[in-house]
């Protein structure tokens, strides 16, 4: 259970701000079509995030158990910088709408935007620690849900309320604190 809830906090605070919740605004303003774009994130997420689960679990059947822990560590220092760097969101990654419905576009757009983001490899990496990958992946798909539905019903008017930098600043602790718990278990290890 720890897999899921720490997975859905971490991913919904990261994901305030980032560019698949801006894409979220923009994709609600311009259609106007809530079901379909939540529908569309909601497949687009168990995609991308079920292959970086998968990833996360291959990753700890071929990585030394020593070495896993140390470079999970310093990945979730990583994602801890990542993540006060703030996102933006190409326009576009909008204009496939036009051409192939709302539903479509969003799995396309939300699949394409999340490859290399922040929170795929925080899945992979959470995936490889807890060593529960569908926990995580459900874990990390509420979280997207969590940051992205109200997103595409409230769209800009929340965006301009919510503190991003505090939002950002909580979910950097949260990755800044797996990563040193992680570091310190693997020097334990070693004697440090």
């Amino acid at each position: 259970m720890e897999a899921l809830l720490v997975s859905a906090g971490v991913v919904a605070l990261a994901e305030i701000g980032d560019k698949t919740q801006l894409l979220a605004f923009i994709l609600a303003a311009r259609f106007k079509k809530p079901l379909p774009i939540i529908a569309g994130i909601l497949c687009a997420t168990l995609v991308n995030h079920g292959l970086a689960g998968a990833l996360g679990a291959w990753i700890t059947s071929v990585v030394s158990p020593g070495i896993l822990r140390w470079v999970l560590g310093l990945s979730f220092i990583g994602m801890a910088i990542w993540t006060m760097i703030p996102d933006k969101i190409e326009e576009e990654e909008t204009q496939v709408a036009k051409r192939v419905g709302v539903f479509t576009a969003t799995v396309a757009t939300f699949f394409l935007a999340e490859m290399g983001d922040k929170t795929q490899i925080a899945t992979v990496a959470m995936a490889a620690h807890f060593q529960q990958p569908l926990l995580v992946v459900a874990g990390t798909t509420i979280g997207m849900l969590v940051a992205d539905v109200p997103a595409v019903f409230i769209g800009d008017r929340l965006a301009a309320k919510i503190p991003m930098k505090l939002v950002h600043s909580i979910a950097a602790a949260i990755f800044a604190a797996l990563g040193l718990a992680t570091l310190i278990g693997a020097g334990a290890k070693l004697g440090f």
